[in-house]
C-alpha cells in the first residue's frame, strides 16, 4: 500500500556492551574494504532487533555507480542471515582516514527501511555523531 508506514523496532537504549560490539565490527571490517579508486575505508556495523551484529566494507568498482557503501553491505547481510524479518535498532559507520561520514542519501533510504527509529552513529566533524534514521531521512520513502 502506498504510503504505509514502515515497522518500527521499539527503540531501546543501547548498552556500552552493545556500543563497544559494534564499535569493534565496524573497525575491523573497514580494514577489509575493497577502495583501490578513493582509497576510503568505510565499514559499517548494524545491530539487529534479534541482538545480531552484521558487518559490511565498502566495495569500489571501476563504473564507479555499482560501488557498494558499508552501510549497504552489513544491511544485506542481516538480510541473507534473517530474512525479511531483519530490522535494524543501530548502525556505526566508521573510516579509515577519521574523516566526517555520515551515511550517503541511497544509504539512509535502506537504513529507514530497515529501522526507522534505530540509532545511527557516525564519524562527524566533533567526534561521535548520534541520530535517528528518521532524523537523517525526514521524509523517508515506504511503500
Amino acid at each position: 500500500m502506498f504510503g504505509a508506514q514502515p515497522h518500527i523496532v521499539a527503540r531501546l537504549p543501547l548498552s556500552g556492551v552493545e556500543k563497544e560490539r559494534l564499535f569493534v565490527a565496524a573497525r575491523e571490517v573497514l580494514t577489509r574494504a575493497y577502495a583501490p579508486y578513493s582509497k576510503f575505508h568505510v565499514g559499517a556495523a548494524v545491530l539487529a532487533a534479534s541482538g545480531a551484529i552484521y558487518a559490511g566494507c565498502n566495495v569500489e568498482n571501476a563504473s564507479y555507480g555499482l560501488t557498494i557503501c558499508a552501510e549497504r553491505s552489513a544491511i544485506s547481510a542481516g538480510v541473507a542471515a534473517e530474512g525479511a524479518s531483519f530490522k535494524i535498532r543501530a548502525v556505526a559507520v566508521f573510516n579509515g582516514n577519521d574523516a566526517p561520514c555520515s551515511p550517503c542519501g541511497a544509504c539512509r533510504q535502506v537504513i529507514f527501511e530497515f529501522g526507522p527509529d534505530a540509532d545511527v552513529i557516525f564519524q562527524g566533524r566533533q567526534g561521535l555523531e548520534h541520530s535517528t534514521a528518521h532524523a537523517l531521512l525526514p521524509a523517508g520513502f515506504t511503500l
